[in-house]
């Protein structure tokens, strides 16, 4: 039973060796030049030791709402993409009918204006 998940365990160890060495490497090659600037703790872009009461703005929030709404919607395509041949016509159109439902409130929300950042 548990050789079935050997190419598992070995999938996963070579990604971490691979990934601890590319971080590796940046450490050791890439210039070490510290700044305050670079120092500094940056959070949504405001300075992260000010009032915990200042005023933020309404449209930081709704710029992540929108990013979340229509990024998993795009999650939607893959699973869709991979049963197509299965689910024949039927899927193809009712995938059509959801991608047009998101092209239209993509529409929307441009024509409001919500995408745009002053």
């Amino acid at each position: 039973m548990l050789e079935h998940y050997l190419p598992v365990l070995v999938f996963i160890a070579v990604g971490g060796l691979v990934g601890a060495a590319f971080v590796a490497l940046g450490f050791v090659l890439a210039p070490h030049r510290p700044d305050a600037e670079k120092g500094s703790a940056y959070e949504c872009g405001f300075e992260a030791f000010e009032d915990a009461r200042m005023k933020f703005d309404v449209r930081y929030y709704l710029v992540a709402i929108l990013f979340i709404i229509f990024d998993l919607e795009i999650a939607f395509l893959f699973p869709w993409a991979v049963v197509l041949d299965e689910i024949g016509m039927v899927g193809f159109y009712a995938m059509l009918l959801f991608l047009g439902v998101l092209v239209i409130g993509f529409i929307y929300e441009w024509k409001k204006g919500a995408l745009e950042w002053d």
